[in-house]
């Protein structure tokens, strides 16, 4: 079982990170390989860091040979995807949408479909705009086919839409909760 979580932060060790790395560490616990990507450095290793859809279909000119068309394997390799953001002007980052613009040869091979994914997302304040950003990474999710894990679990009950939580994230205690709860429930989802 393989897990993949995709930082979509500048800050490569950051809030974001540490989000993710909660969720991994249980997820070790109970055998499942882990391994977070982060996006911004994939990214940036592009020929052109932005899609401007030069060939239809998709030919992957752009990112051919970089380190953005091994994590697009990895991810389809992928048991399940964790994706997390840091809330920018209510929305996910810059690189990790470049990262979803880029997928057009990956939706037209039907790649991800099915694929478990959650989200999660972190903001300067308590009410930053972390739902936004989140239904944002949803939006993307389900573009691409794939299926949205949430917070919620058997034993906890329902939940929401992903785990947000404020700035430092260490110190948000729910979000921490919530990070506990979509562990068990990615768990469940690749076991």
């Amino acid at each position: 079982m393989y897990i993949v979580g995709l930082n979509g932060s500048p800050n490569k060790d950051g809030n974001t990170y540490y989000l993710i790395n909660k969720i991994f560490n249980i997820c070790n616990k109970e055998g499942i390989e882990t391994e977070i990507i982060n996006i911004p450095e994939v990214i940036n290793a592009c020929k052109t860091p932005f899609c401007t859809c030069c060939t239809s279909p998709c030919e992957k000119v752009c990112y051919k040979g970089t380190p953005l068309e091994e994590v697009y394997g990895k991810v389809t390799k992928a048991d399940a995807v964790v994706i997390g953001s840091p809330v920018y002007f209510g929305s996910m980052t810059a690189q990790l949408k470049a990262f979803f613009d880029k997928t057009r040869a990956v939706r037209a091979n039907r790649e991800w479909i099915g694929k478990p994914a959650a989200a999660l997302s972190v903001g300067g304040s308590k009410y930053g705009g972390q739902e936004s950003t989140i239904k944002a990474i949803h939006d993307c999710m389900l573009v691409e086919g794939m299926t949205i894990i949430g917070s919620s679990s058997i034993e906890s009950g329902a939940g929401h839409h992903g785990v947000a939580a404020h700035r430092p994230a260490c110190d948000d205690e729910f979000a921490n909760q919530r990070l506990v709860v979509m562990a068990q429930r990615l768990i469940d989802t690749v076991k």
